[in-house]
């Protein structure tokens, strides 16, 4: 009977995170998918504490009521552009989980190994489950869980790396090793030499080994992967931890596990290739870090940056009729989503055309600018793809570039030995009028210079962006 309620409501409880997972695809149903997820995780808690195998009531609710605490701090705490490194981390504690799930299936699977067919019998839980097994069935389950502790190791120590590269604890430029891909190899070899010899023996050693040389694959994988590619490496880690669950469920003959497991893992693996086809970049060559590159010296950037005062920028934008805002990740360090969101309305309100352009990695990760639109109650309809609307800037009187830099550069167009050539990038240049919301003339995340700053109808709107907008909103009549 317990089994019957738990395996229904595991079903009920997939169904909902694939809602959930669906329901984030668009700003008008995320909030609705987001209340998915949370009762969908609630009720698979509640039917795994109750279920088979349940027991250390106290210990359980007290670690779940631990992790509570400190998500919900967390999540209160957190500013949104931090929410990148809060992902990494997240996924290093996904990852850990899986190796210490591996780690105890492996010592339980040697504690019922050892048992007499009697004490077998008496046997509740994960141990029952291992103790109905044959041969065959073990050594399936030793292929699970090695590929499990596997995934989950890199998952862990590359997150952490990921994290650090995003916070800025660790420095962001591609680092290896002497021996660089040929260390990586190694561990993967040697790691492939583990699972023939664990499959064989089921002796903890070669376990053992292989978790080290998977640690150490995590953290060298990473450390040479540069700070322009931390978007995709994100989501790649968040592939694998989905990844991770699904072969630790598969040990654990829980459903659920390889259910969601499969969503995180595939969503990941596609979020990731979205990511590389938006910046032209081979997801081989990204997780591999080090492959490909600048062929050649790149194109010299002529002229002279000019710079405008907010009365310049207000006379233009009270006389166009059509204008286009590209947000990136300056607005949001700025916090400047609200004032953008003023200025949107009072020039909508005198008539004016006035829609956002947002490229797949705005902002570090996919979506996080049209998240701080919506905070800021920007209209949905307003709010465009790259694809939408690139074809429209030609028609356009003014854009207004607030805290972008690689996503506006024509370098990817026009110089093929740029680091960024032939990435697509939103083509603001061809508007009759570009205005550059920056705080100095530094260069973007990548570090890459943009010839756009320098072009004859672009003026550079110095200082904060919340401050320079504040200025600006008083002068639209």
């Amino acid at each position: 009977m317990e089994f019957g309620f738990t395996t229904a409501a595991y079903v009920v409880a997939a169904v909902l995170f694939i809602l959930s997972l669906g329901g984030l695809s668009g700003q008008e149903s995320a909030k609705r998918a987001v209340w998915y997820g949370i009762v969908g995780m609630a009720l698979a808690v509640a039917a795994t504490l109750v279920g088979p195998g349940s027991g250390f009531w106290l210990l359980s609710l007290l670690l779940i009521a631990g992790g509570g605490a400190i998500g919900y701090q967390l999540a209160t705490r957190v500013q949104m552009t931090q929410m990148p490194e809060l992902v990494a981390a997240m996924h290093s504690l996904v990852g850990l989980a899986a190796v210490f799930v591996g780690l105890i299936a492996h010592i339980q699977l040697g504690r019922v190994a050892g048992m007499e067919e009697a004490e077998r019998k008496a046997l509740e839980g994960f141990a029952a489950l291992l103790a109905k097994k044959d041969g065959v069935e073990v050594a399936i389950l030793r292929v699970e869980l090695f590929l499990g502790i596997f995934i989950g190791a890199v998952t862990f120590t590359g997150s952490v790396i990921a994290y650090g590269k995003l916070a800025g604890k660790v420095d962001s430029a591609a680092k290896k090793l002497p021996g660089g891909h040929m260390l990586n190899a190694g561990a993967a070899g040697l790691s492939a030499i583990c699972l023939i010899w664990y499959f064989n023996t089921g002796g903890f050693f070669p376990l053992f080994l292989m978790t080290l040389a998977a640690l150490f694959i995590g953290y060298h994988l990473i450390m040479g992967i540069g700070g322009a590619d931390m978007p995709v490496v994100v989501s790649m880690l968040n592939s694998y931890s989905g990844w991770a669950a699904a072969a630790i469920g598969f040990s654990l003959g829980n459903d659920l596990l390889i259910v969601v497991g499969a969503l995180v893992g595939s969503s990941g693996a596609i979020l990731s290739y979205i990511m590389c086809k938006a910046m032209n970049r081979s997801f081989i060559s990204v997780i591999l870090g080090g492959f490909g590159g600048p062929a050649g010296e790149q194109m010299a950037v002529e002229g002279e940056q000019v710079a405008i005062d907010a009365d310049g920028v207000a006379a233009a934008l009270n006389d166009a009729d059509s204008v286009i805002i590209i947000p990136g990740y300056g607005m949001a360090v700025a916090q400047a989503q609200s004032a953008v969101a003023d200025l949107t309305r009072k020039l909508r309100d005198k008539g004016k055309n006035v829609r956002f352009a947002i490229h797949p990695v705005a902002g570090r990760l996919p979506g996080h600018m049209n998240v701080l639109l919506a905070e800021a109650k920007v209209p949905y309809d307003i709010v465009m793809e790259m694809d939408e609307i690139n074809e429209d800037f030609p028609e356009t009187d003014v854009a207004i570039v607030i805290g972008s830099n690689d996503i506006v550069n024509p370098a990817a167009q026009d110089d093929p030995n740029s680091p960024i050539a032939g990435m697509p990038v939103l083509e603001c240049w061809k508007a009759k009028q570009v205005f550059v919301s920056k705080r100095g003339q530094g260069t973007g995340y990548s570090g890459i210079e943009n010839p756009l700053f320098f072009k004859e109808n672009t003026r550079m709107f110095y200082g904060d962006a919340k401050a320079s907008l504040d200025k600006l909103l008083p002068m639209i009549d």
